[in-house]
């Protein structure tokens, strides 16, 4: 069975956030030597714009750097999104190759596993035209990935007890008329990331048919030095 090794890195710094992947993805390219990890963190607040966009001016990032928030260009697919305190982040470090060399199958496969985790929570979640999960027009998880060689970067953004109001200073994900819900607004109560990383694992290791086992404490702190 493949194995996805977990690094619980804790919240993290988006830059931080940023450097870690790469050093996974670098590290482990060759094939007699990679490991598939799976990144479980969460962020400050920020900002975030993918390849696709190209209508943020620095007005516009000054804007939201004025609420407080980073902002950050990045290589991922997808349009602008918030990342902040209470999203639960999962970076995929993956070779495809070990599952189904497809970018389209992946994405695929993250839509399914956000799926499956809202059903243990009693919540119905479906896709739609746009990526992403969604529960009717409002948008629960972003998606945005990049693909280098099949080697994964980048991830998903699953909304716990997020502040929503910091999506009420853009389009997120460029998605006009609809908007954005947690976990917590569906069930009225607190669900905290803490509840909902099990879950969630679970969900990723039935989805992707994988085993998952923590790495090894000494490869994290190298890896996060």
């Amino acid at each position: 069975m493949r194995l996805v090794h977990i690094l619980r890195a804790g919240p993290l710094d988006y830059a931080k956030g940023l450097e870690l992947q790469r050093k996974i993805a670098s590290q482990f390219n060759r094939a007699d030597n990679f490991k598939n990890i799976l990144i479980v963190t969460s962020h400050l607040p920020v900002y975030t714009i993918g390849i696709r966009t190209t209508n943020y001016t620095i007005n516009d990032e000054e804007r939201l750097r004025k609420l407080g928030a980073q902002f950050f260009k990045t290589n991922r697919g997808g349009l602008i999104t918030f990342h902040g305190p209470g999203q639960m982040v999962v970076y995929p470090i993956l070779n495809l190759k070990d599952f189904k060399p497809s970018i389209r199958w992946y994405v695929c496969h993250i839509e399914k596993t956000v799926i499956d985790l809202c059903k243990k929570f009693g919540i119905s979640a479906n896709t739609s035209p746009d990526t992403g999960v969604w529960i009717g027009d409002k948008k629960i998880c972003a998606i945005g990935v990049h693909g280098s060689r099949y080697i994964t970067t980048h991830g998903l953004a699953l909304n716990c007890n997020t502040d929503l109001s910091w999506f009420q200073h853009i389009v997120p994900c460029g998605i006009e008329g609809k908007g954005v819900t947690s976990l917590s607004s569906e069930l009225n109560r607190n669900v905290t990331i803490d509840e909902t990383e099990g879950p969630f694992l679970r969900s990723f290791n039935k989805i992707f048919q994988c085993e998952l086992k923590e790495l090894d404490e000494d490869e994290k702190i190298s890896l996060m030095s």
